[in-house]
């Protein structure tokens, strides 16, 4: 097993001779480097996902110039949908000309037998990143869940509730199991083809799943995403399971199968640990807003969590969601400096 990195030790509950730490979102607009990117390149956010090159440079910027413990592929979630036979546009956030609506389209949907075809230009960066990071960071790839996708393929587009979503949810429950069946066997090979092509950890965004009450929960999300950490070929590879809002409801994210549990700023990391037991790893929780305060509060803020945690293996230092674009890169390379000098053993 490839333990020698402290993140993926942390994934697995071993002990480390420093908290690891990453950034959700650390190649992004906050960085005057990727904004370069962006300018040299032609096209749309999606064109930059799917160039081999620029998509693997901008994974490798936040490393360089953060000094995180592991690198994320640069991507987004709907890529996979795409090959599905949705248009997937960015104006700039996602939209969907099509939305899913109808039994007629669901069963126009398609799982494509090759996903490593299908989406060529991910296993391109993967097999680019390992090589870049081979002895220094471990690689995680990534997926939606198959609700949070369910909520943009449903909708055609962000939402503040979802409403389409939970329409088809409680009025057409048919429809939406079918529609979840078909998302959770995509979802299934297109993370498998990532662990095939090299990814060292996998995380699952379930952006939207906390946008319903626990028993909901139980009976339209997480039998999906059970089924689908169920199905990776996870062989060494540590799956870490991110709901957002979730803080009431952590015994059922945990029943999902993960290795490790994401937790959002909700929730006191020390009460989240204590709900979810010593036998599974947490990553989180700093609220991304402090990021915008002067650096001795950033500094204790980073040791509030540390205090929280108390020390206990499998602890990967986060934001308790993705860096905001406006955030000083300063103060982003200080929260990763100030977690490992006040985490050294």
């Amino acid at each position: 097993m490839a333990t020698e990195y402290n993140f993926l030790k942390a994934c697995w509950g071993q002990p480390v001779d420093r908290v690891p730490v990453w950034l959700m979102r650390q190649a992004g607009r906050y960085l005057p480097q990727y904004r370069e990117v962006r300018s040299r390149g032609e096209g749309t956010f999606l064109d930059l996902c799917k160039d081999p090159e620029r998509a693997a440079e901008v994974t490798i910027q936040p490393i360089d110039i953060l000094n995180a413990d592991a690198a994320i592929l640069f991507s987004d979630i709907l890529t996979p949908i795409e090959p599905m036979g949705m248009a997937l546009d960015f104006t700039p956030g996602p939209v969907f000309a099509d939305p899913i609506r109808t039994q007629a389209d669901v069963d126009k949907l398609i799982v494509p037998e090759d996903m490593a075809q299908a989406v060529s230009y991910v296993p391109a960066i993967i097999k680019r990143l390992r090589t870049a990071f081979e002895g220094r960071v471990p690689l995680i790839g990534f997926g939606g869940a198959p609700f949070t996708l369910a909520c943009y393929m449903v909708e055609g587009k962000g939402s503040k509730d979802f409403a389409a979503l939970k329409q088809m949810m409680y009025g057409d429950p048919a429809l939406y199991h079918a529609l979840m069946e078909k998302i959770t066997e995509m979802d299934r090979r297109y993370l498998n083809m990532q662990i095939e092509a090299g990814a060292q950890a996998i995380q699952i965004f379930d952006t939207w799943g906390g946008l319903v009450a626990p028993h909901d929960f139980e009976k339209f999300v997480l039998p999906y995403t059970k089924k689908l950490i169920a199905g990776l070929n996870r062989k060494d590879v540590p799956v870490i399971y991110f709901v957002k809002n979730s803080g009431t409801m952590l015994e059922l994210v945990k029943e999902a199968g993960s290795d490790v549990v994401g937790l959002d700023w909700h929730i006191n990391l020390g009460k989240a640990r204590d709900i979810l037991g010593d036998d599974i790893a947490v990553q989180g929780n700093l609220d991304p807003t402090v990021l915008y305060a002067p650096k001795p509060y950033i500094e204790k803020e980073v040791q509030r969590i540390l205090d929280e945690n108390a020390g206990r293996p499998g602890f990967i230092f986060n934001l308790g969601h993705g860096i905001l674009p406006s955030v000083p890169p300063e103060n982003a390379i200080f929260m990763v400096d100030a977690v490992h000098r006040l985490s050294q053993k």
